[in-house]
């Protein structure tokens, strides 16, 4: 019993950790518009300053996703968050667009840390029964950070518009010391030894290469889809709502709060008894077209609630999306936990950088253009995840 409660209290606390992180990049959302008028930033260069924190992620996770198995779970979960909480500072304190742009990269270094870290632990500490359902928890600390970072950047900026990245380095440092003196490492010693001398040297390129010959590559394409529209809708849709509307920051994140808690909802309350219903590979194909329709439903709303009721269901959808495929991955990844992990972050990573910037110059065009495109994205990610499924004839889980 006393086993079971520490798991539990380290699988918690893990999760927060998590969760911290995500509060820190959600922050940006609702104060960009106001940074952009500050700076006079156009859609394309608030696009490639949200894609900067994504872009290192990118380049560090696959490295990072070996490194979780050599060096534990622990220590990248703790240098992680230290790095994060440096970062955040530095944006509340940076006044030049490059200062903004360096503190976006050393966050993306630092969730490439943190991300695959916590997914491995989670595989080390879940059996594949429980798995599921606290991946579903994990998908719930992401949009849970989503929840918080908007609301929190959208409240707080009336103090200031650096004070939200401020508290979020103190709480991630406060995390990080939490974390070095009580948070138990999931990987023995002997476990780690043998990992380092399977993986003596590890390449950007070559792990990239090794995901498109695996099994994992055709869910790791949906992972980036995932992040490709999530990250083309809600990163532009400060910018989108500012300009058709003349919402205000708090407007935006209202409306980012309330469509959230419904995904939140969704993944503590129905993730696991969906999955255990329909299965995950059926979830998956559901979620993608629902949030196709109407992420392009968006386009043709001209009220506040109808903004916050479409955005409510893309929301909820992609939160049921995000830990069916994460779920989906972790069964099929047996001993490759921190490759598999490396590479969600990696591809999570890709689709953050390639959403925004393109979003950001298709709004330059039109403002309605980023959206029609990520449904398009959507589309063809559903019909590619079928051709795969029917292909694999997987008998288990959907």
């Amino acid at each position: 019993m006393k086993r079971n409660n520490n798991q539990n209290w380290s699988l918690g606390l893990v999760l927060f950790n998590l969760f911290i992180a995500y509060v820190g990049i959600g922050l940006v959302v609702p104060v960009m518009p106001s940074f952009a008028h500050e700076l006079n930033l156009s859609g394309e260069v608030v696009g490639y300053l949200i894609s900067a924190f994504a872009f290192a992620q990118l380049l560090a996770s696959p490295i990072t996703g070996v490194w979780v198995d050599t060096f534990g779970r622990k220590k990248m979960i703790v240098f992680g968050l230290f790095l994060f909480a440096f970062s955040e500072l530095m944006f509340g304190l940076g006044n030049q667009v490059w200062i903004l742009f360096l503190s976006r990269v050393l966050g993306g270094i630092s969730d490439a840390f943190i991300m695959p870290a916590v997914i491995s632990y989670i595989a080390d500490r879940t059996s594949l029964e429980d798995r599921a359902r606290v991946l579903g928890y994990q998908a719930a600390a992401i949009s849970g950070g989503f929840i918080i970072g908007p609301g929190l950047g959208g409240f707080i900026a009336e103090l200031g518009i650096r004070a939200p990245f401020f508290f979020a380095a103190g709480f991630a440092g406060i995390a990080a010391v939490i974390s070095l003196f009580v948070l138990e490492e999931s990987l023995t010693k002997e476990q780690m030894a043998k990992n380092k001398a399977q993986k003596v040297s590890v390449s950007f390129i070559g792990e990239i290469k090794k995901s498109f010959r695996s099994i994992y590559f055709v869910p790791l394409l949906i992972v980036f889809v995932l992040s490709f529209g999530l990250a083309a809708y809600e990163m532009m849709f400060s910018l989108f709502v500012d300009a058709k509307f003349g919402f205000t920051a708090k407007d935006i994140a209202v409306i980012i709060t309330v469509g959230s808690v419904f995904g939140v909802v969704a993944q503590i309350a129905f993730f696991e008894k969906l999955v255990d219903k329909f299965g995950e590979k059926n979830m998956i194909q559901t979620t993608l077209v629902t949030a196709a329709l109407f992420i392009f439903a968006t386009v043709f709303i001209n009220s506040y609630w109808g903004i916050m009721v479409v955005s409510s269901i893309v929301f909820f959808a992609c939160d049921l999306l995000r830990p069916a495929v994460t779920t989906l991955l972790s069964k099929m990844a047996d001993e490759d936990q921190g490759f598999v992990a490396g590479m969600n972050s990696t591809y999570t990573s890709l689709g953050i950088i390639v959403g925004p910037a393109v979003g950001g110059i298709l709004f330059d065009w039109n403002i309605n253009f980023p959206y029609m495109f990520a449904a398009v994205v959507l589309c063809a990610a559903f019909a590619l995840f079928v051709y795969w499924k029917n292909k694999l004839r997987a008998p288990a889980h959907g």
